[in-house]
């Protein structure tokens, strides 16, 4: 499912996640290492058409990661120990993007945003989107858990603090 799809599956979920990834510009991308370790990498992002997309230096760890094994999760830049700014994260596999004119607008979009613009060779993955989070700590310790899987409805709850740990 791309970006378009799960915004239109879990509206609240999706924007939550658009403002923190749009709040750093940045996200972190996890992949998955040949050897099975994890690898986490910073990354700029679009949404553009529809889709998340995910440009990288071409024959770059990350891309070769994808290429290899295609599961990932894509996280918000977190910024504050405190957690009240709320994480977001997807999980889901990336998608190879040949397609030339997908490639184009990319490109041109980047170089609206940046200036700069990729030039061939490059990777660029769309994110076929399987699952969504989003966590947020409230001051008193409470954890407020957003989830979404898809085919599923988006799911709410509150975690109760109680001073040493969390109400079951």
């Amino acid at each position: 499912m791309n970006w378009a799809e799960f915004a239109d599956a879990a509206p609240e979920l999706a924007q939550l996640g658009r403002e923190r990834f749009e709040k750093h510009d940045l996200l972190l991308l996890g992949t998955i290492r040949k050897n099975g370790s994890p690898r986490i990498s910073p990354i700029e992002f679009q949404i553009l058409d529809g889709d998340l997309l995910l440009g990288m230096m071409w024959q770059s760890k990350k891309a070769v990661d994808l290429l290899r094994d295609p599961r990932c999760l894509v996280h918000s830049v977190v910024a504050n120990k405190d957690g009240t700014d709320g994480e977001f994260k997807l999980r889901g596999r990336a998608i190879d993007v040949p397609d030339p004119e997908m490639r184009e607008r990319s490109g041109n979009a980047s170089f609206e945003k940046t200036g700069w613009r990729p030039s061939e060779p490059y990777h660029l993955f769309s994110i076929d989107i399987e699952s969504a989070a989003f966590v947020q700590f409230g001051t008193n310790g409470d954890q407020m858990v957003r989830t979404w899987r898809a085919g599923n409805p988006e799911r709410s709850r509150v975690r109760k603090w109680t001073g040493s740990g969390y109400e079951p």
